[in-house]
């Protein structure tokens, strides 16, 4: 598990490393139109989190009920995240996450799954994830529409989802003098970084594990599973399952 930020101020070189310094490995940031500079990546600020040692997670938000206007708001929000990741040198690959800041019900589900499946008919060098409740969360991976997942505390009713790839668990606190939100990442985050030697991090664990390899430690915690006695160390259980999972590319389950 690793510690991270989000955050609308820009990041400069100084607080980027003073981030890092404080131990937080990634920073999530905007990718949004100029008319939203206050809150954009730029290529400069990807440099700069890079140069300090910390992973960029992509998010793409601009109202938070814009998910609500289904497909024709998913395709024009998914050319213009486009845009700016070719603006900021986003490797291929990796992830743009797209907002659902607001505590959405079984009647927007609709209108999101079509909003994600819009954005990613867009971005064809790109995967697509949520960020949202665990009710969105949920709903999103049950349906397939994405393929990473950011869970925020906020509308989460206490509930943490085992799809979640980050969580954000708290709010407006202030680190290296900046207001940021505190996350943690669990695998399969789809961040990514400028510098030279930097791949996908997350593919390259991914390929470490095999498939055959995942499956016969999954084997072994079918077995504790089915001598457990209580539900919550069924539970457990299953989750360090789906972490095998996500290592080796497997769907969960």
């Amino acid at each position: 598990m690793a510690k991270g930020i989000d955050c609308s101020t820009p990041l400069t070189a100084a607080t980027a490393r003073a981030l890092a310094v404080a131990g937080f490995t990634f920073a999530a940031r905007y990718l949004v139109p100029a008319s939203y500079a206050w809150k954009r990546l730029t290529s400069e600020e990807a440099q700069a989190i890079s140069e300090a040692g910390m992973k960029v997670v992509s998010v793409y938000e601009t109202t938070a009920n814009r998910p609500a206007g289904g497909a024709s708001s998913g395709q024009a929000d998914g050319a213009a995240a486009f845009r700016e990741a070719r603006t900021v040198g986003q490797p291929p690959g990796s992830a743009i996450y797209f907002a659902v800041d607001y505590d959405a019900g079984p009647e927007d589900y609709d209108e999101i799954e079509a909003y994600l499946r819009g954005a990613a008919s867009q971005l064809p060098d790109f995967e697509v994830g949520v960020y949202g409740s665990y009710a969105v969360v949920e709903e999103m991976a049950k349906r397939g529409a994405c393929r990473h997942f950011w869970q925020t505390y906020a509308w989460s009713r206490g509930k943490r989802s085992e799809r979640a790839n980050l969580y954000q668990y708290q709010n407006n606190v202030r680190q290296a003098g900046v207001a940021v939100d505190l996350n943690e990442s669990f695998g399969g985050e789809g961040w990514w970084s400028l510098k030279a030697d930097s791949t996908l991090e997350q593919e390259e664990v991914a390929s470490e594990m095999s498939q055959e390899d995942a499956e016969k430690i999954i084997a072994f915690l079918q077995a504790a599973w089915n001598v457990a006695t209580t539900q919550t160390d069924k539970d457990e259980f299953h989750r360090l399952a789906n972490e095998i999972r996500k290592v080796a590319g497997i769907p969960l389950t």
